[in-house]
């Protein structure tokens, strides 16, 4: 395991039910959800979109970073929309995903440079590296 210098935040969640009818909540309330499977009439969210925003948003900030580091303004309407598929081959359950990045108003080989970047040091992206295929697209 890696010698961690300082812990930055610990985010701590209390789940019961799972993901049909189950919920989630944080330690100081401002995450609170109900779960639905995946395609069901549920009123809830899923795994899958919690993992989604939370990469984007994370993307997002490491994009900010990548983007310092080269000297260049990030667009004021940045966006990052994640697409993360529940798969399943014979019976093994696993995640595949897409990120598309929209940076308006810069050239394509930068941002495509800023979007690399961020894929580096993304904390989400990190976790997922050689565990789940990953496809970036600047759009």
């Amino acid at each position: 395991m890696t010698q961690v210098e300082k812990v930055l935040y610990t985010a701590r969640t209390h789940t019961t039910g799972g993901r049909d009818g189950g919920s989630g909540r944080s330690d100081d309330g401002h995450l609170d959800v109900k779960f639905s499977t995946p395609g069901t009439a549920g009123s809830g969210t899923n795994p899958e979109q919690m993992f989604a925003a939370g990469w984007s948003a994370c993307f997002i900030g490491a994009m900010g970073l990548a983007a310092r580091k080269m000297k260049v303004a990030m667009p004021a309407d940045t966006a990052v929309d994640a697409e993360v598929d529940l798969c399943n081959v014979d019976g093994a359950y696993f995640l595949q995903a897409r990120l598309s990045v929209s940076l308006p108003g810069l050239e394509r080989d930068v941002a495509q440079a800023i979007v690399e970047g961020a894929h580096q040091t993304c904390p989400y992206s990190k976790a997922t590296r050689g565990n789940v295929d990953v496809v970036l697209n600047v759009v």
